[in-house]
């Protein structure tokens, strides 16, 4: 039996994705173009990850002479929301507390974003 598709996005379903978010709707070539040069995927790479992106119904097609032009239908928010909803349930029993200082205790946090975060967290109250 095939493994069931995945929720979230891989990381060659995510640098398409935000090709797309950022290009807006683009043919597989666009897409295979835009890539920086240390990203480069072959054209059938590129054709099968938007497959699958599509299967998935993060994109939609419509077609233009002999090409495909794809659009973006899962908003860059919403993806982020759910990656990080899923990382919130995978990693840290479903608990933003723990998610926070974990943040926190990794040592890299700013002076400023702390201060940042301070203010966000007295807003929310």
């Amino acid at each position: 039996m095939p493994p069931k598709p995945s929720s979230t996005l891989t990381e060659a379903e995510l640098r398409l994705m935000k090709l797309l978010w950022t290009r807006g709707e683009s043919s597989v070539g666009d897409l295979q173009a835009a890539l920086p040069p240390d990203e480069a995927l072959a054209y059938t790479s590129v054709l099968t990850t938007v497959r699958i992106l599509e299967a998935k119904g993060y994109v939609r097609h419509r077609k233009q002479g002999r090409a495909f032009l794809y659009t973006a239908l899962l908003q860059e928010q919403e993806a982020s929301g759910t990656a990080l909803r899923h990382t919130l349930v995978r990693f840290f029993n479903n608990s933003r507390e723990q998610l926070l200082l974990s943040m926190l205790g990794d040592g890299e946090i700013s002076a400023d974003e702390l201060q940042e975060l301070k203010k966000r967290i007295a807003e929310a109250e």
